[in-house]
């Protein structure tokens, strides 16, 4: 059976050849606003199902992996930051506090679709301003949720995680894995 990991990035696609090579990654078209009213810790989940179902809908033959990572500090998402300026304040919130990383999978097949979400709860260092100048310095905040990598220069601002490391980077490849197998499996019975 064919599947499809709809997601553009990079990194959820190294990390999805641990649990497959046989696998095609397309770039999810789906409008990524989260409705009033939907609790930051199930945002990830609702947006994975959007993905996934955008994807599903072009390839309907195919079992269709959707996923998305939130960072989320003092119950708000901090997504990815639109300039240095805002980078900052994600890094001076974080700094010296306890943050949730939270991605969220949908497997969709048809009408059969099972949605999980997996949190990491990540723990920054004291920043000291130079830390916090030299880091949104560079490139690499700006195209992640709460402006960091945990797999890059980000490693060097977190004391210490609790849960998923590979979640923090995108894709929490041990329950996938799982979960994906139960889905494969209940499908063939269908």
């Amino acid at each position: 059976m064919k599947i499809i990991l709809a997601s553009g990035s990079p990194r959820r696609r190294e990390l999805m050849k641990l649990i497959t090579e046989d696998f095609t990654a397309v770039s999810a078209d789906a409008d990524e606003t989260v409705p009033e009213g939907i609790p930051p810790l199930l945002a990830s989940e609702y947006l994975s199902n959007i993905k996934a179902l955008a994807a599903s809908l072009k390839a309907p033959d195919s079992v269709v992996i959707g996923c998305d990572t939130t960072v989320i500090a003092d119950g708000e998402i901090l997504g990815k930051p639109a300039d240095k300026e805002q980078c900052r304040g994600f890094m001076e919130l974080l700094s010296g506090r306890t943050h949730q990383v939270v991605t969220g999978c949908t497997l969709m097949y048809g009408s059969s679709t099972v949605s999980f979400s997996e949190v990491t709860d990540v723990t920054f260092r004291k920043l000291t301003e130079e830390e916090t100048e030299a880091y949104i310095s560079t490139d690499e905040p700006y195209d992640k949720a709460g402006g960091y990598g945990i797999q890059g220069r980000g490693a060097l601002l977190v004391e210490r995680i609790n849960g998923d490391y590979f979640n923090v980077v995108g894709l929490p490849v041990s329950r996938l894995n799982q979960e994906l197998k139960k889905f494969l499996s209940s499908i063939k019975e269908n």
